[in-house]
């Protein structure tokens, strides 16, 4: 079932897991990932950013709403990093159900002002909107990009750009970086500020970069707050591995699209359990369905 992104991130909150955000690059990981989920029953947030949807083309959106359509699962279609008002306009007109303004590059002010007009536009509508306070580091090759060096969001003013913009759930900045980090970086999450931010606000706070982060790290994170974890490169660079070797089997006649994916695809399910797993999701669909959220005891067998 398709829903908002206030909708699936409430229940997160309220529940203390976080929903995978899975960057669906192509119709093989879009697939794959939700054949993940729906093994695992977990909730998902099918993620496309603006160059994704460039190269995908606007009608891909109607392939992800039919799977969303056709699932019992809570299905909600993400802009990721949308960098501009237009392009947050145009995936709405697309049917995204949560959209993300990316303007934390920008002075404070004016990411307030950005994120207001985003959110007047895409409320009225039923649409729910992410902000980002502070930056996202970046590692190199990725769509999502990032800086070379990370502002942590600063707690102090955080519940101070929720209340003037209204958004419904806050990426923060606590030390993660788009990509796969180089063998020379060890990544490391400054928890105390998330543990600081997270008792200053109010609304599901989402945490991007979360590919290639120590697992501990990342579940401390969920149990503190987290309630959305963006996934990228980690089911990106399972496929493409896989398909280099398949490619180099020996076999130079193998050309046809179902022979060459199916073993690329569940690599990148794999994956997308362990996340699913790791972010406390599996077996939380059934929430969805109850009147009441509150005081239900967890699923058997988390």
């Amino acid at each position: 079932m398709l829903v908002t992104g206030k909708e699936i991130l409430e229940v997160a909150k309220k529940q203390g897991f976080a929903v995978p955000a899975f960057n669906a690059g192509s119709g093989q990981l879009l697939n794959a990932v939700m054949d993940a989920c729906e093994e695992a029953q977990s909730p998902v947030m099918i993620a496309i950013h603006p160059d994704e949807l460039s190269f995908l083309t606007d009608s891909f959106v109607s392939q992800v709403k039919y799977l969303a359509n056709h699932s019992k699962l809570p299905v909600c279609i993400h802009l990721d990093h949308g960098a501009s008002f237009e392009q947050v306009i145009h995936a709405i007109q697309l049917g995204f159900t949560s959209v993300m303004i990316d303007a934390s590059h920008l002075p404070y002010e004016e990411n307030i002002t950005i994120s207001q007009k985003v959110v007047e536009a895409a409320h009225a509508v039923g649409v729910s909107v992410e902000a980002e306070l502070g930056t996202i580091g970046d590692t190199g090759n990725t769509v999502e990009g990032g800086v070379s060096e990370v502002i942590y969001t600063d707690p102090k003013v955080a519940q101070d750009f929720i209340e003037k913009t209204g958004v419904d759930s806050l990426a923060v900045a606590i030390g993660t970086a788009h990509g796969i980090y180089p063998k020379n970086v060890e990544p490391k999450l400054r928890l105390d500020i998330l543990e600081e931010i997270e008792s200053l606000t109010d609304l599901p706070l989402v945490l991007h970069g979360g590919s290639s982060n120590p697992d501990e790290e990342i579940s401390k994170a969920v149990t503190m707050g987290v309630n959305k974890i963006n996934i990228s490169s980690d089911i990106k660079i399972v496929f493409a591995n896989k398909l280099r070797e398949v490619l180099n089997a020996g076999n130079t006649e193998i050309r046809e699209p179902n022979v060459l994916f199916p073993s690329c695809m569940e690599e990148t399910k794999r994956v997308a359990l362990e996340k699913i797993r790791l972010f406390k999701s599996e077996n939380k669909a059934q929430y969805y369905f109850e009147s009441e959220v509150t005081d239900v005891k967890e699923p058997v067998g988390v």
